[in-house]
């Protein structure tokens, strides 16, 4: 008997933390190939990490994905698919020459694990292939969205609140943001 009051407890919460969450959509005018939307930190609020890692293959001597989201804590596995060693590094976080690091360098079917504790965003590179290039975009809170090439996004599941989002689009120097109180369907174009 106790068991299932337990459930049904479990149930009640459960619904009542998803009736206060709402969908934040919008559009990002000139977007390019690879935008994020996201809700900056939320003050006195974390978030567990992903429990299994990402992954990044190089594969033709390319980064796949281009280019990878992830929350804050997550992992990323590494991985060389290409018969020929190649390496992974980023010269900085935000522009912060202090958050650069260096994976090294490994042959095919070798790999690498790192786990990002630090938001911001990466510019992978190889240092062998100098034409290699890709990004991890590392956010604070599990609500982000990759806008679609027309610039359509959809952050699902946002409890109702005042939050800052933000927006990186790849090739912009700047990243743009704005206030916005989520209730329930809330749009938001940028």
């Amino acid at each position: 008997m106790k068991p299932q009051i337990l459930i049904l407890a479990v149930c009640v919460i459960g619904v009542a933390l998803t009736a206060n969450a709402g969908t934040l959509h919008g559009k990002v005018a000139s977007p390019g190939q690879n935008t994020v939307v996201y809700i900056g930190p939320i003050a006195g609020k974390t978030f567990p990490a992903s429990p299994v890692p990402f992954q990044i293959d190089q594969q033709g001597s390319k980064f796949e994905p281009h280019l990878l989201v992830v929350q804050q804590g997550s992992s990323v596995v590494f991985k060389n698919d290409d018969n020929l060693s190649h390496n992974v590094r980023w010269p900085s976080v935000n522009n912060d020459t202090r958050m650069g690091h260096n994976l090294g360098t490994w042959s095919q079917g070798d790999s690498r694990t790192y786990q990002f504790e630090h938001p911001g965003v990466l510019l992978l590179q190889c240092s062998l292939h100098p034409d290699m290039a890709g990004y991890i975009v590392v956010v604070p809170t599990p609500y982000y969205a990759q806008a679609t090439t027309s610039g359509d996004y959809t952050i699902r599941n946002v409890p109702d609140g005042h939050y800052t989002i933000n927006v990186w689009r790849e090739g912009k120097r700047t990243m743009e943001t704005k206030q916005v109180t989520v209730s329930g369907d809330t749009s938001l174009d940028f």
